[in-house]
């Protein structure tokens, strides 16, 4: 059965009635948790790159170098140190960040389509629910991630920090973190959209373009809100050099000064190339995660014909694509270095490149496929009908 643009667009951007916030909650859930581990080791190179006054063990000239140093002298296991409080934090926090967008934008906007500045609105206001509960698992992830940590555990640092500097350092880069998140948020909603208007104008699911315009936005996002990244690093993480006449660094007013003091304008930029290589796929894994669930949560398997909505065949090869290279370049590495991690890539791969039921077109046929994709990226123990 084939339906109409402007009805294929309605029934992909507005979900029915029926569907509850939880879907919202819950793929965007995934969303965040995928999002923020599968690129999780240039998270930790981008928290050691701005450090003021780094250890000279721990000065790199670059990404690369700083990734081979990394896995030469510390192992691959390091860069993976503080993943157990991305986790804890990004789950909820992504929850009820994706899920008050949903809802907001549709408020805001008021039934009008392509309105970049409603969803702009309604990003700023999902950010400040999200920031309440992911401020304090970024304060425990960056005091692991930084070189000679001395915290083993998330659990001691978090313990260590409530006791020794009380509840309020959980919250102290909390303002820097909305003066950035929100122009961030801003910038990244209204680039992903205005990406989609360009790239997905009859706004179905496609893998491919949800994966492009999230990596622009990610990009451009990352690039505009870097100085105050970089303050919200020194907050986080307290580095001692900093705090010669002071007992701890409180305010943005006061980040900025110390950066400026040690590093002067060119700190406010330290680890932009690999905070860059860390947005771009991880926003892009982000938004595919997300899109996938709602074009999936929305429509159950017996309306899926009535429906119209199918996977393409392009769509089925950038599954496919997707597949392989999770599997082959991020899977199988992690692995021994750390099983959490390892999990949370081999879970995303699943749920992106489903295992059996695909429906595709093939010319002007509709075909259903049962049977499952192999990593080289053939659909084995297949039936095929016309329908």
């Amino acid at each position: 059965m084939s339906c109409t643009v402007e009805e294929e667009e309605d029934l992909y951007e507005s979900l029915p009635p029926s569907t509850t916030t939880a879907t919202h909650m819950f793929a965007g859930a995934l969303a965040g948790i995928g999002e923020h581990c599968v690129m999780y080791p240039f998270d930790s190179v981008k928290t050691r790159m701005q450090s003021l006054v780094p250890d000279p063990r721990a000065d790199y000239r670059g990404v690369v170098d700083a990734m081979t140093t990394i896995f030469r002298y510390e192992g691959l296991r390091n860069t993976t140190r503080g993943i157990g409080a991305m986790i804890g934090g990004a789950g909820p926090a992504h929850a009820l960040y994706f899920a008050s967008y949903e809802h907001l934008k549709k408020v805001f906007s008021k039934g009008q389509e392509g309105n970049h500045i409603a969803r702009g609105a309604a990003g700023c206001a999902a950010t400040v629910i999200h920031d309440l509960f992911m401020n304090p698992a970024d304060v425990i992830k960056q005091r692991m991630q930084i070189y000679g940590s001395q915290y083993k555990t998330c659990t001691e640092c978090g313990l260590s920090v409530l006791r020794t500097e009380g509840a309020v350092a959980f919250y102290r880069s909390f303002t820097t973190q909305l003066s950035m998140n929100i122009p961030f948020q801003m910038v990244h909603f209204m680039t992903y959209e205005f990406a989609q208007d360009i790239f997905n104008k009859s706004r179905e699911y496609n893998p491919v373009s949800h994966g492009a315009s999230g990596a622009l936005a990610g990009a451009a996002a990352a690039t505009i809100t870097m100085p105050l990244d970089v303050c919200k690093t020194l907050l986080n993480t307290q580095e001692h050099c900093s705090r010669t006449n002071i007992s701890y660094i409180n305010g943005m007013g006061a980040a900025f000064r110390t950066v400026y003091e040690f590093q002067g304008f060119k700190g406010y930029f330290r680890g932009l190339t690999a905070r860059v290589f860390y947005q771009m796929p991880s926003t892009a894994i982000s938004w595919l995660i997300y899109e996938f669930f709602k074009s999936i949560l929305k429509t159950k398997p017996s309306e899926a014909e009535d429906s119209g909505h199918y996977l393409t065949i392009k769509s089925l090869q950038a599954q496919c694509s997707v597949w392989h290279f999770f599997n082959m370049v991020l899977v199988n590495p992690f692995i021994r270095a750390n099983r959490i991690l390892s999990c949370v890539c081999m879970v995303f791969v699943q749920l992106i490149c489903p295992p059996s039921g695909f429906i595709f077109h093939l010319g002007k046929k509709q075909v259903k496929v049962q049977g499952h994709i192999t990593p080289e990226g053939d659909i084995q123990n297949n039936q095929g009908s016309d329908f």
